[in-house]
């Protein structure tokens, strides 16, 4: 099938192009980017007629829990930890399956209404969290969250996690991670058994590190060593390693982690929302480190809108060193591109227009009266765009909405009630 999005304003970030954007054609043939061209008169299944309109790579949110869509906006009165043992986990010590195959299936409509094409994502409940990531037909870099001592229960998710993986080989749009927790709940033994199977099946590892202040603490006093250093101790800076919020890493640190295939994937709402700090990207950018963005799942990052979360990260950095010239939209949205790819090894896939990559693609409209003007595109985008300037969304070649419109056969009032019925059952009922 031959599609030709014709007559866009195409923000490629492709860093080989001279212009950050640029008036083109692109001709996807069945899920890859076919042709990239000025004018293309020659014959197509479908067209998609972005004249006026913004045409960009998809989204890729490098951190996500997609399974916590009932937790949205639920930390405004605890600190992280307590925040997980107090109210987070209790309850999801009761979901099922289903449960989570519904929670899932809203976040990746937020995800297409919102622009995000790719998640890295961690969670449990995972074959219901599958059915519903293929049911949207969105990317995903998958993975069974791993915790524990190395009991029977912590070992046991280990076996299911490569239960999952091989069952699951080959899928177009589905890779994996090996995810353990966290270094503060999985012991020492446990993490270095994870990373026996990330070397026993070729892939990445994707952890929380160091949130905030208080797991650095605990870091070192458990592993008598920096946080750096104990990743290094337990093997893991021998792998691709995507390392979820790095809120504080020293400059020592940095530089260690730099000359590893390490990537931080910071998660600035979800940090400011649990009182955790803002991490200092300018420090680790000049260190050589790979930022990518994540938007932590909405338990604390509110929303997986990562335009909003783009805004944001790159108003704190400017605020934190009293200087607008320290970040600029551009390498913002190199983090929610190309970066973030790169930090998930599929920067040969995703992350640019380019000949030869897959169709992962979006079309912003930037002509309601919120957003008008745009004099400064790039700024424009990473600052002011909302979900309601998502126009099409298309993943793998495949349009999931068009126009502000859904093409998935999914009924959105209906998994409204069964959210509902889910936090009814669920969750603890308000004075």
């Amino acid at each position: 099938m031959i599609q030709v999005i014709k007559n866009g304003t195409v923000v490629t970030m492709d860093e080989k192009r001279q212009k950050k954007y640029e008036k083109l054609d692109i001709v996807i043939k069945d899920d890859t980017i076919d042709k990239i061209t000025d004018s293309y008169t020659g014959t197509y299944d479908k067209l998609i007629d972005a004249s006026g309109k913004i045409v960009l790579p998809g989204l890729i949110n490098c951190h996500t829990h997609l399974g916590m869509s009932i937790f949205r906006a639920t930390n405004d009165d605890y600190p992280l930890q307590d925040w997980l043992t107090k109210k987070i986990w209790p309850i999801e010590d009761h979901m099922t399956d289903e449960d989570i195959y519904y929670t899932t299936l809203l976040s990746c409509l937020e995800m297409i209404k919102t622009g995000t094409t790719t998640s890295n994502d961690m969670y449990f409940g995972v074959n219901g969290s599958l059915k519903a990531i293929e049911e949207a037909k969105v990317r995903s870099v998958f993975s069974r969250c791993l915790m524990g001592n190395m009991d029977s229960d912590s070992l046991e998710r280990i076996e299911e996690f490569k239960k999952l993986v091989n069952e699951n080989q080959g899928k177009e749009l589905l890779t994996f991670t090996v995810t353990p927790h966290s270094m503060y709940t999985c012991n020492e033994e446990y993490l270095m058994e994870c990373e026996k199977v990330a070397t026993e099946l070729h892939l990445p590892i994707h952890i929380h590190y160091s949130e905030n202040e208080k797991e650095v603490e605990g870091i070192r006093n458990d592993y008598k060593t920096s946080p750096a250093k104990a990743l290094e101790k337990v093997g893991y800076l021998n792998h691709k390693l995507i390392l979820a919020h790095g809120t504080f890493i020293s400059e020592e640190d940095q530089k260690l982690l730099a000359s590893h295939d390490v990537s931080i994937a910071t998660n600035p709402i979800s940090n400011l929302n649990l009182g955790c700090g803002i991490a200092d990207l300018v420090q680790y950018k000049k260190n050589g480190l790979n930022i990518c963005l994540g938007t932590d799942g909405q338990g604390s990052g509110n929303t997986l809108n990562m335009f909003y979360h783009m805004s944001v990260v790159d108003q704190l950095q400017k605020a934190k060193y009293q200087d607008p010239t320290v970040f600029n939209s551009y390498e913002v949205l190199k983090m929610a591109t190309i970066y973030g790819a790169r930090a998930l090894g599929l920067e040969d896939k995703i992350g640019s227009i380019e000949e030869g990559k897959k169709a992962d693609i979006i079309i912003l409209d930037l002509h309601n009266t919120e957003v008008y003007p745009t004099v400064d595109l790039i700024n424009q985008i990473v600052h002011n765009v909302e979900s309601s300037n998502i126009d099409t969304t298309i993943v793998n070649g495949c349009v999931l909405m068009e126009n502000h419109q859904l093409t998935l056969p999914i009924d959105e009032e209906k998994l409204k009630k069964d959210i509902n019925s889910i936090i009814y059952r669920l969750m603890p009922k308000e004075n």
